[in-house]
């Protein structure tokens, strides 16, 4: 049986799942740009909400790694739930340290993770958020909030007191119940008990299950990063309701977590923490190097509570007489590679082991430590311990035994140093402690935003492609811990058993050939490269290519129907799937078969309206111009999946509504819009190449991280590129198509050496990138060919894009290719000084044995008569 995600899945794969209503994203804090995941379990619940095959009551539950924005992901619901008639909405979780975080972000403006927007305007009127304690007085036209603790409500529910809530608020009207770590409610399932087993029971899992039955209309949301599906029971029940699923592998993978390493040493304790404290600054003055204002802090984890108190106050009092001669014997006693590059940091910024020594006793000062011990500690310093990343916030030392482990949200934290030696598991089983110290690292793990321009992810990981680059320790997690193979061995298995798998990660080393550095063509040449800058909107003449030249999926509702046999032993099942045909059919296309059809389904949406067009697009001349012109709408294609061979008007209308919803959102989120120079200006190239060590994930068969010699890739395909002395780099870890290529570049070798004297085919592994001259897009070809031909003064440089492109991304990124083939024509090189070399900007058409294979090889059979 299918995941219920899994179903959806189906569904958007032809387009019959709706876009994200902008009204989402206009209501929530523009601090929190929505990722793309993010914005897929809203479409999913949409989608199975809005279905005619949606269960009432509706529960569903959001799958979602730790850090990977559930809050936020409530906060969205919220908004669309109330424009669906939802006013009250029941947020419970089993922590009462988590329940007073969520109150902060829900309702406190001026909390730095407050979820929603300034203002919330909802169908043109202001909506406030109001916390109440119970159902019965409510604001009809606000979005009404009980915060409690599932303990809380379930005591509330069968012991009556004054102004607590009772079954009897929930028989009247309707409620949105929000569970934040949901796993907690499933003890009974776990178990496979029933209410007829004991009548007298009551559970939490009980108590909730009979608040959202009492209404039909009701909603269960329930949210969790750990829902063990490895139980058969709690499979069994939540396989219809897991309506999305991102496991941390996925959000590791997806670069929105830190890189974590194991930072094992032979040291004592102390000397464990001091190793912290110095890697911690280390990364303070990395961060203010680059003019960003991040604090990062440690995590010290005792195992008891009386050991964290002790280990506390002996941590003070070293510091507080903390010198530069101590600091001295650490650096002596130091041979990991991460710690004497921080120590040589240091040296070469002129900071003396005794200033530093200095900073460390101010900044880990008693007044910069705080304990979580003390379940009061924790209620009154909940509001600090979640607000770490603030300017204002004191702390950089956190010492704690278990009272973080669920609902706390860090994200300065790069540190964990584990103030224990024991390992408690046998021989087969890992142990509970070492799965919840995962867990907390996977907590831990959590990316702290940064960018140094615009073009930078902010919120991901940005080295994966540079792993030597001093920003690389500003996005890494590590866990001090020690030296004890049998312990590290049993924490990796942890590790993999929460979804983070070290062992999956390999380093790649890309390094430049000694003969390619040696050449004049590294030590003197140029590569010319462009620049974007802002484009007047008088100046925008067609819809982005991202939006234009991507292909929309719908598949419309086509009567599928089944019958089971359930009366008999044998299980019979009868379903019947219509054969479906697939037009590929434009925009444009359909508005030459109906015009009506299309402008019908423009006018669904306001920003359609002429006068609001041409705000984005001041050159339309008309409607009809938006509609047809392949550089608008017009080009826009949809795959339209029915059992009709040619789709109807209603199947059209359908459809054309569908992708305009979708287009609507991505035109929305225009704002400045940009354009590609077309004067490109000269690079030094050993500016630009370098050696570099590149972290790939889980590489295999011939493709992304394996050597071009490895006996996974095709025979044909397969050689060593370090005896090759046009290839710059010793080896080439990129693509199938990318290896493909290659290989077929060595066969034109000796015909090239025949006409020019210089050959070198560099791979580009981020290391540059150009700008599309229309849109301004950012893009990294793969490839850049320098051709040299001497002259009687000087040379001819022919410099050459490549781009290698796999048969299903040849459409998608199109727009790249049309970019390529304009620089023979547009480019213009400008040179740095005055010389008589002469310099020409080419660009190829994509490589793909499949579909370019002659064009492409028409263009090298041009390079040969140049």
């Amino acid at each position: 049986m299918a995941f219920l995600y899994e179903k959806i899945e189906a569904v958007r794969e032809y387009g019959g799942s709706p876009s994200l209503p902008p009204y989402i994203t206009e209501n929530l804090s523009p601090k929190f740009d929505l990722r793309p995941y993010q914005k897929q379990a809203f479409e999913n619940f949409i989608t199975h909400f809005e279905s005619a095959k949606c269960p009432k009551p509706a529960q569903v539950l959001f799958h979602m790694a730790t850090g990977s924005g559930k809050t936020l992901i409530m906060a969205g619901l919220m908004l669309y739930l109330y424009q669906q008639g939802y006013r009250n909405f029941l947020f419970f979780v089993n922590l009462s340290t988590i329940v007073e975080k969520t109150r902060e972000n829900f309702c406190n403006p001026i909390s730095s993770k407050y979820l929603f927007a300034e203002e919330i305007v909802l169908g043109g009127e202001r909506i406030r958020i109001h916390q109440v304690d119970n159902f019965q007085y409510t604001d009809k036209d606000a979005i009404n909030i009980c915060f409690t603790t599932t303990q809380g409500l379930h005591t509330d529910m069968w012991m009556a007191k004054e102004n607590g809530m009772s079954f009897d608020d929930f028989d009247e009207q309707k409620v949105v119940l929000i569970s934040d770590e949901a796993h907690h409610l499933n003890v009974d399932t776990k178990r496979n008990r029933t209410t007829d087993e004991d009548e007298l029971y009551h559970s939490w899992e009980q108590t909730v299950k009979n608040i959202f039955c009492r209404n039909t209309e009701n909603i269960l949301l329930e949210f969790t990063a750990t829902c063990d599906l490895s139980n058969q029971a709690i499979r069994a029940a939540y396989e219809n309701k897991i309506i999305f699923d991102y496991a941390l592998t996925k959000f590791y993978n997806d670069r929105y977590s830190k890189d974590i390493i194991t930072f094992r040493s032979d040291l004592a304790l102390m000397d464990r923490a001091l190793m912290a404290l110095i890697l911690s600054q280390y990364r303070l003055k990395v961060f203010q190097d680059h003019r960003l204002n991040i604090k990062p802090v440690i995590l010290f984890k005792a195992a008891k509570v009386a050991d964290s108190k002790d280990f506390m106050a002996a941590f003070i009092e070293t510091t507080k007489h903390l010198t530069g001669a101590l600091l001295r014997n650490l650096s002596a006693s130091a041979n990991n590679e991460i710690i004497e590059k921080a120590f040589g940091y240091f040296k070469d910024n002129n900071i003396s082991l005794d200033m530093l020594a200095t900073e460390l006793r101010d900044d880990f000062s008693e007044e910069h430590c705080v304990s979580v011990n003390e379940d009061k500690d924790v209620a009154q310093k909940q509001i600090l311990l979640n607000s770490l990343e603030d300017a204002d916030n004191p702390y950089r030392a956190i010492f704690e035994v278990k009272k973080l482990d669920e609902g706390w949200d860090v994200l300065n934290l790069f540190d964990i140093v584990r103030l224990y030696e024991t390992r408690q598991s046998g021989s087969k089983r890992i142990s509970p402690v070492t799965i919840a110290e995962a867990q907390l690292i996977g907590r831990g793990a959590r990316y702290c935003p940064f960018q140094l321009d615009d073009e930078q992810p902010k919120f991901q990981r940005k080295y994966d492609e540079d792993i030597t680059s001093e920003l690389r320790v500003c996005e890494t997690l590590y866990y001090h811990c020690q030296n004890d193979h049998r312990y590290v061995t049993e924490l990796r298995k942890a590790l993999r058993e929460i979804g983070l798998d070290p062992d999956n990660v390999v380093q790649r080393e890309y390094i430049l050939k000694e003969e390619f550095k040696k050449d004049a063509i590294y030590t003197n040449g140029f590569i010319f490269l462009n620049d974007r800058e802002v484009k007047d909107r008088s100046e925008v003449r067609d819809l982005p290519p991202t939006i234009r030249d991507n292909i929309y999926r719908f598949r419309a509702t086509i009567g599928n129907s089944g019958t089971d046999t359930v009366m008999t032993e044998e299980l019979g099942i009868h379903d019947t799937h219509p054969d479906l045909k697939t037009a590929h059919m434009t925009i444009g296309q359909i508005a030459t078969i109906n015009y009506a059809i299309v402008n019908k389904a423009l006018m669904k949406y306001p920003i359609f309206k002429f006068n609001m067009l041409r705000l984005y697009f001041p050159n339309v001349t008309s409607t009809r111009q938006f509609i047809t012109d392949r550089a608008y709408l017009g080009g826009v294609r949809i795959d339209i999946q029915s059992n009709e061979d040619q789709p109807s008007i209603e199947i059209l209308f359908a459809a054309v509504s569908n992708v305009l919803g979708k287009i609507v959102d991505s035109i929305s989120r225009i704002e400045t819009t940009y354009m590609g120079t077309k004067e490109f200006r000269a690079r030094p190239i050993h500016h630009v190449f370098r050696n570099k060590t590149v972290n790939y994930t889980s590489p295999h068969d011939g493709g992304v991280g394996v050597s071009q010699n490895d006996p996974s890739v095709r025979d044909e395909w397969k050689f060593d590129l370090s005896a090759e002395d046009w290839f710059a780099y010793t080896d080439n870890f990129g693509t199938s198509e990318e290896k493909a290529f290659v290989a077929y570049f060595r066969g034109y070798v000796d015909a090239l050496k025949k006409i020019y004297s210089r050959i070198f085919l560099v791979r580009n592994e981020r290391e540059f990138h150009i700008y599309s001259f229309k849109d301004g897009e950012r893009f990294e070809p793969d490839y850049v060919l320098f051709l040299q031909k001497d002259k009687t003064d000087g040379y001819e440089q022919m410099q050459i894009f490549i781009e290698p492109k796999g048969t299903h991304l040849l459409e998608k990124d199109a727009w790249k290719e049309d970019f390529l083939l304009q620089l023979r024509k547009e480019a213009v090189p400008v040179k740095m000084f005055a010389d008589d070399n002469s310099y020409k900007i080419w660009g190829f058409h994509f490589f793909n044995r499949d579909n370019r294979l002659a064009d492409f090889g028409g263009e090298f059979t041009q390079l040969l008569q140049t």
